[in-house]
């Protein structure tokens, strides 16, 4: 089901976005942007990789094993059916379709508990054309 879809971002949460800034910046070279999407401080950061395969980076908890994050761009929509049908295989839905910074998200895991996130923009039907 998401084999055709192109992978678009890696998300890794972090314990310091500052840091996290400085290092993906300075040390790695990457031309990295501070984003605060939700008017309440809460910045993320983002940063481009030559590939187009975006990296983003979020302040949370984590334990390690927890990130990165692949996520999966899904650029037709439809985020409630592609979901619904994971779910229909037997698929492990870690965080339901809600709200993401300029969009919609959606976890599950794989058999391992790895975790694989989709994305699609809030320009875009939730549920795919048809349906």
């Amino acid at each position: 089901m998401l084999g055709k879809f192109r992978l678009g971002t890696i998300c890794y949460y972090v314990a310091d976005i500052a840091r996290t800034e400085a290092f993906y910046r300075d040390v790695l070279g990457f031309e990295v942007k501070r984003m605060d999407d939700d008017g309440e401080g809460n910045a993320w950061l983002t940063a481009q990789t030559a590939n187009g395969i975006e990296l983003i980076f979020f302040k949370r908890d984590a334990r390690p094993g927890d990130t990165p994050v692949v996520v999966f761009d899904l650029p037709d929509g439809g985020i409630d059916d592609v979901v619904s049908g994971l779910a229909a295989k037997g698929v492990t839905i870690v965080t339901p379709v809600s709200e993401a910074p300029g969009g919609w998200s959606a976890d599950v895991a794989d058999p391992d508990g790895h975790p694989i996130s989709m994305y699609q923009t809030n320009e875009l039907p939730r549920r795919a054309a048809g349906s």
